[in-house]
């Protein structure tokens, strides 16, 4: 399958990248679990932590085919992805240039390590073009978005950010976590590398840790000279699992994605919700812009209670959604950032961001939203 392009979407998820059985012509792809290959008279020397077994090897296919890219790598973590992307760009004294909103675990990782390094930084103010120029300076060599970021679902403008740093030959990244790349695709706005947390969308049940980044060959040869170093490969078990899981994103996030939608149009007429963060609501600041890059506008939100609704004692009464930590899952999910994905930061860093105490961030899954609007009110009702 050399001309991945012809194929729809749903065929890329389903055929692009599998192992084929070439002994017992099995349906889905066997799994080759060895950690110790041939090394004399064959075309590959194959090595787990060189990430080429035959697993990987093939998965990483079908990431790319996914993201329009030349290339792709897979690590045990989404956050090995991001540190080893980023490292592989940055040096002592260079400087990266990183929005004001982001994951929680890349904040903490830049301001706690890239010290030790003599890697420079700086946060942008706000995500306007302007703040990004104002921040570059001689020594930057990359820019680091994220959008729609977690846990506000703020939007970057990729166009104008690839566009500013290809004016001055800085390198871009993008975590393309929250959208996936059934509903945003980077590269086609001029992004040179997309970084998942695949335990998320990609992953999709809530029993997968992995990263993948997707890129040029000539990017990927960069991001792989400093993997191997790291060793933050994953089990050929988790590899399998992964394009297992991936046949399916399409379905899921599409499905995800509409019943977000439906969710975030109930809950920002409810008279016990103070404010909803999703772009695919037409109040929603960013709405234009997301709509311009976004296919859909994905499963993820967040949203304020009006003051004086504990919002943990609401999150404890529900019964169907599940108070739990991570996305994406099949299942809805809801939890407070304060505690967990940017439990991290202080909460002054918290205050930057714009993250309040009482935020709730809403993983949209793939049940009847009737049924979860139900568990909502049945919560809620409890707080009365």
């Amino acid at each position: 399958m050399k001309d991945v392009n012809k194929f729809g979407i749903n065929t890329i998820c389903t055929h692009i990248g599998e192992v084929k059985d070439e002994q017992f012509k099995g349906a889905i792809s066997p799994i080759y679990m060895a950690t110790s290959y041939a090394f004399d008279g064959v075309d590959v020397k194959r090595y787990p932590r060189y990430f080429n077994t035959p697993n990987q090897e093939m998965l990483c296919k079908k990431i790319a085919a996914l993201e329009k890219t030349e290339n792709a790598m897979i690590f045990g973590s989404g956050m090995a992805a991001v540190s080893t992307s980023l490292l592989a760009f940055l040096q002592k004294g260079d400087h990266v240039v990183l929005q004001q909103t982001l994951y929680g675990g890349t904040y903490n990782f830049v301001v706690e390590e890239f010290e030790k390094f003599g890697i420079e930084y700086s946060f942008t103010k706000s995500l306007s073009i302007k703040d990004f120029e104002e921040e570059i300076q001689k020594n930057t060599k990359v820019i680091y978005i994220e959008t729609p970021s977690n846990p506000l679902l703020t939007i970057t403008d990729m166009k104008a950010v690839s566009k500013l740093a290809a004016s001055k030959g800085i390198v871009t990244m993008i975590d393309n976590t929250f959208a996936s790349p059934i509903n945003q695709t980077p590269i086609d706005f001029g992004i040179d590398i997309m970084i998942h947390s695949a335990t998320k969308y990609m992953g999709g049940h809530s029993d997968i840790l992995a990263g993948a980044v997707a890129g040029s060959n000539e990017h990927i040869e960069k991001i792989f000279n400093m993997g191997k170093n790291l060793g933050g490969n994953l089990s050929d078990l988790m590899v399998w699992m992964l394009e297992r899981s991936l046949k399916t994103l399409n379905l899921r996030v599409k499905r995800q994605s509409k019943n977000a939608l439906k969710m975030a149009k109930y809950l920002a007429v409810h008279p016990q919700v103070y404010q909803v963060y999703y772009p695919g609501l037409k109040g929603h600041a960013d709405y234009k812009l997301a709509k311009k890059q976004m296919k859909n506008f994905g499963g993820m939100m967040s949203f304020e209670l009006k003051e004086g609704i504990d919002a943990l004692k609401f999150q404890n009464n529900l019964k169907l959604i599940k108070p739990s930590m991570s996305l994406a899952g099949v299942e809805s999910t809801m939890l407070s950032p304060t505690q967990t994905s940017h439990a991290l930061l202080s909460p002054e860093e918290r205050a930057k961001q714009g993250i309040k105490d009482g935020l709730i961030r809403f993983s949209v899954g793939i049940e009847e939203t009737k049924d979860l609007i139900k568990d909502i009110e049945q919560a809620l009702a409890k707080l009365k």
